[in-house]
């Protein structure tokens, strides 16, 4: 009975599911919503209409004007005077048209890309001068119709066609192929071939405003006004739409809305938000200030060529991401970081780091937030339905909830998981903060039994079958073995690789009712009665093209998600039970995943969670994927010094830019108009002609060069989604012109001046051979006289130096001839000094005994003795010679000492003339001691110390 209530449930959620996957809007949770503040665009705060070009730029009908947008920049084009944008719409020749106080007409890119203002008001006659506002415009069959409140203005073929209202137009609305009018006193007009025809029974609406219609089935017309709600037109008669959508509408006050995909009508309100609703009036979705807009007013809205819908705000933009198989339950439902979610019993269970919450499961899913189970408050890490029992494994212990509380706790210690124990149907194990624990199922009801002894570290996930626990613990594998009492482990082995090829274990992951366990994408499973490790073919092959991955799981339907560089994929299983591998739609949740805790809750293909940090995510898996579509690059314009090239709503220009190079410092602005997940939108470029390589992706939509040299370049510009998806390159040529020093014209003046160059050096040349010629003969000549010269320099230096030897000769000469002059003269004193003595030694002899004979001759030989001692005259001429022979000498000598006495002066010549101490003193008539003395005294007056030698000092003077 169980089985098949849940095979109804499963059949009527996937039959729910495909209505609204088709349907594109979901009911399930909020789509992503993203917000753009005044400030982000700079403009005012009103945003009136919204319009799509054919590249995918947008425009913005606002208070300052009018606003591009194409997916990384902001561009604002205003009237010729300042005043408001009423309304905006783009034709297929890429015309703009705009409207506002007093003025209407189209900007239109310039051959520099630039948006230029055509006014065509101005062409209009004086009384049929526009003095209101133009509130709308419509492309109708060739014409563009400029809608006021006291006229109409068609413009075809360059000229301007006037449509009076009967009495005076509020609104006009264009619906499928055909345009309406308000008119305050005949009700809804229909406008066919230039005539306005009155809709019978309409009258009814000229007390209030009609802001919307809408093509309905059986051609009818669904009517929005502002406070009266909203009506169906059929057959010619109004009737009131009573649905839920027209009673938000008269609560809220309507401002009309857009259709979507033929089936849903979004219908904008004063004071709440938006609503999607179907045909049927029944609302799918509400979207508000309280659930992510930054504004509850919303003025107008638009649906892009994606899908996607746009709301112009009372004070900003918003996005909605309609066109996604995604949507959120984040902290406008209460949640936050999501472990786990189940459904049990109708709810919807939530495990979140503040504790457990739960929703009503049903169809349509309400708009409300998740309450909290009570008595869960805290960190509840999973939540499990195990034989019709919801258990959460908290922090505070395992509990058991019951009807929106925590109605038992089963142990107080912390858990992680809990699962059964294969072939005893009435136990299982929860793994714990320390360890694991055993539960028994008795009348019907878990009860703790013991804590399993044998391990008590804490264990998180774990994968059990017919004989072993399996845990994965740091780099290791734990194998646990339970006794026969399961209340112990008899043994517990660690296994650190799989085999000798593969070290280490990255994961452990039940798939196919098998375990296996995984490093670098190799599979094994485990051999009970081998006791080791053996490779799978089967799932081996089915990740072989797979990045590595290193977390891998098997929700309840087969399909296997991986996790790798924390990006979330999934292997989807076919009918045919192959597998397909989907990694695009899940780019984007990257960096939102919970660390190591995984999350997958398949409920069917098109009901699946998945657990993020900061809510919970429901994925429709059967979603159409007109979301993933090729992206577009466009190069947004092309800056350099004094300029812009810039693209419009236009293609890139195909012509080549030319420009000079004093401007050779470029910037390129680039884009995507993609706007789903707009964060996660990358580019990649190249500058051929400069760059080697395509850069590394980067959301960085500009990039600048400097200083580049003369040539031609191509700029190229890829962009990439966030589906990882790649767009068709971009590319804008240009050619750089050289510098005028480096044109041809410069190169062939070049050319000219070097073969003029040429010309005259080699006429120069040839004068300057011959004038050499005559220098050379010249220098010849001179060098000979130099060298003639030179040699009689020479020859007279030579000579002097001859001269100079021989006067050193014959002073040496000299010198010798002085010294024999001394000895000789010394040997005459030592003759005289031996006469005397003679001549005493006579004195003494008697010579009374004598004979007169003897005595005369006696006296004769002493007078001559005597004679001869007188007539030696020298010592005196010894004494004149050496002055003379020396006189320069001492002339210096007493000039550098003038207090020297003629005795040191004469003691100094016998020292420079190297006599020896016994020689001075005999000449000197002195002892050998006088001369010591008077050489200690002529070395006292010279100021010699002892160590200095007196001769050679006298020698250098």
């Amino acid at each position: 009975m169980k089985s098949l209530t849940r095979q109804i449930l499963s059949c009527f959620l996937l039959f729910i599911g495909s209505y609204y996957a088709n349907s594109q809007v979901k009911k399930i949770g909020l789509p992503e919503i993203r917000n753009y503040k005044q400030t982000d665009y700079n403009g005012g705060t009103q945003n009136w209409n919204i319009d799509q070009d054919a590249n995918g730029n947008l425009y913005f009908a606002n208070n300052n004007g009018l606003f591009q947008f194409d997916g990384s920049g902001w561009n604002n084009y205003t009237f010729p005077f300042p005043t408001v944008v009423r309304d905006v719409k783009v034709d297929k020749s890429g015309k703009i048209f705009v409207s506002g106080y007093q003025e209407f007409g189209y900007f239109l890119a310039n051959s520099k890309g630039k948006l230029v203002y055509h006014s065509l008001a101005k062409f209009l006659l004086n009384k049929n001068k526009v003095n209101d506002i133009i509130w709308k415009i419509h492309i109708y069959n060739g014409e563009v119709i400029f809608q006021g409140f006291e006229k109409a203005y068609v413009y075809k073929n360059n000229k301007i066609k006037i449509i009076n209202p009967f009495s005076r137009f509020q609104f006009s609305f264009q619906v499928e192929n055909k345009i309406y009018f308000q008119d305050i006193a005949k009700g809804l007009i229909e406008y066919n071939e230039g005539k306005l025809h009155i809709l019978d029974d309409t009258r009814t609406l000229n007390s209030t405003e009609v802001w919307g219609m809408f093509a309905l089935p059986e051609n009818k017309l669904l009517i929005s006004t502002l406070d009266k709600g909203l009506f169906i037109y059929s057959n010619n008669k109004l009737t009131a739409w009573n649905t839920d959508a027209n009673t938000f509408i008269k609560k809220n006050s309507g401002l009309g809305g857009v259709a979507i995909n033929k089936k849903n009508i979004a219908l904008n309100s004063v004071l709440n938000g938006i609503i999607i609703c179907d045909q049927e009036g029944k609302i799918i979705q509400h979207i508000n200030q309280k659930k992510g807009l930054q504004n509850n007013t919303i003025l107008t809205s638009y649906v892009d060529n994606k899908k996607n819908l746009w709301l112009g705000l009372d004070n900003g933009i918003a996005f909605i991401n309609e066109n996604s198989p995604f949507s959120y339950f984040g902290s406008t439902y209460g949640l936050s970081s999501v472990y786990a979610s189940v459904i049990f019993k109708g709810n919807l269970y939530v495990a979140t780091n503040q504790g457990v919450f739960y929703h009503a499961w049903d169809i349509p899913f309400k708009e409300s937030e998740f309450k909290l189970v009570e008595g869960t408050t805290g960190q509840a890490w999973n939540i499990q339905v195990i034989d019709e029992e919801l258990i959460c494994s908290h922090n505070r212990g395992a509990m058991i909830i019951e009807g929106g509380k925590s109605q038992k706790t089963l142990d107080n210690l912390g858990y992680w998981i809990f699962k059964k124990i294969p072939n005893r149907p009435n136990f299982m194990i929860g793994s714990n903060y320390s360890g694991f624990s055993l539960f028994e199922k008795k009348s019907n009801r878990w009860e703790y039994v013991s804590k399993i002894k044998g391990y008590t570290r804490s264990v998180g996930d774990f994968e059990i079958d017919n004989h072993s626990i399996w845990v994965k613990k740091d780099e290791h594998i734990y194998q646990f073995l339970l006794d026969k009492s399961l209340v112990k482990f008899k043994s517990i082995k660690i296994h650190n690789k799989l085999s000798k090829t593969d070290q280490g274990i990255t994961s452990i992951q039940k798939i196919r009712n098998s375990i296996y366990f995984q490093t670098n994408n190799h599979f094994y499973e485990y051999s009970e009665t081998k006791k080791q490790f053996y490779k799978d073919t089967i799932v081996n092959q089915l990740f072989k093209n797979i990045p590595k991955t290193n977390t891998i799981y098997e929700d309840g339907i087969g399909n296997i998600w991986y996790v790798n560089k924390e990006s979330l994929n999934v292997l989807m299983k076919n009918e045919e039970g192959g597998y397909t591998n989907t990694i695009a739609p899940f780019f984007n949740l990257t960096q939102q995943l919970v660390y190591n805790k995984l999350s997958i809750n398949t409920i069917d293909p098109e009901n699946i969670f998945i657990g993020l940090t900061d809510g919970l995510i429901h994925y429709n898996s059967k979603s159409k994927n007109e979301y993933i579509s090729k992206p577009k690059a466009f190069i947004r314009s092309f800056s350099f010094i004094n300029d812009t090239v810039q693209f419009g709503n236009n293609a890139n220009n195909a012509e080549k830019i030319k420009i000079p190079y004093k401007s050779n410092n470029e910037k390129f602005r680039f884009s995507t108009p993609t706007y789903e997940n707009i964060e996660n939108i990358k580019f990649s470029y190249k500058l051929s002609g400069f760059d080697d390589k395509w850069s590394n992706w980067s959301p960085t939509s500009t990039k600048e060069y400097t200083n580049l040299r003369e040539g031609n370049y191509v700029m190229k510009v890829k962009a990439k989604n966030s589906y990882g998806i790649q767009s068709d390159a971009a590319s804008v040529a240009f050619t750089i012109s050289p510098p005028w020093y480096r044109h041809i014209l410069a190169f062939i003046c070049y050319a000219l001046i070097i073969a003029l160059m040429v010309y005259y050096t080699q006429v120069r040349i040839k004068a300057k051979i011959r004038k050499n010629k005559y220098y050379e003969k010249i220098e010849q000549r001179r060098l000979y006289l130099e060298k003639e010269s030179k040699i009689r320099q020479e020859q007279l230096e030579l000579e002097k130096k001859i001269e100079k030897l021989q006067n050193e000769k014959l002073k040496t000469q000299i010198l010798v001839k002085d010294k024999e002059l001394v000895t000789n003269s010394l040997q005459v004193v030592k003759k005289n000094k031996i006469l005397n003595g003679i001549i005493q030694k006579i004195k003494d002899i008697d010579t009374n005994s004598f004979d007169e004979s003897t005595k005369f001759q006696f006296t004769k030989i002493n007078k001559s003795i005597i004679k001869e001692v007188n007539a030696d005259h020298s010592w005196k001429d010894l004494e004149k010679h050496i002055k003379n022979v020396h006189f320069d000498f001492l002339k210096r000598l007493k000039d550098k000492y003038p207090t020297i006495s003629p005795r040191e002066l004469d003691l100094s010549t016998y020292l420079l003339m190297n006599m020896s101490t016994k020689e001075i003193a005999e000449i000197m008539n002195i002892s050998t001691g006088g001369v010591e003395l008077a050489r200690y005294r002529l070395r006292k007056k010279l100021e010699l110390n002892k160590k200095e030698n007196l001769t050679g000092f006298l020698m250098s003077i």
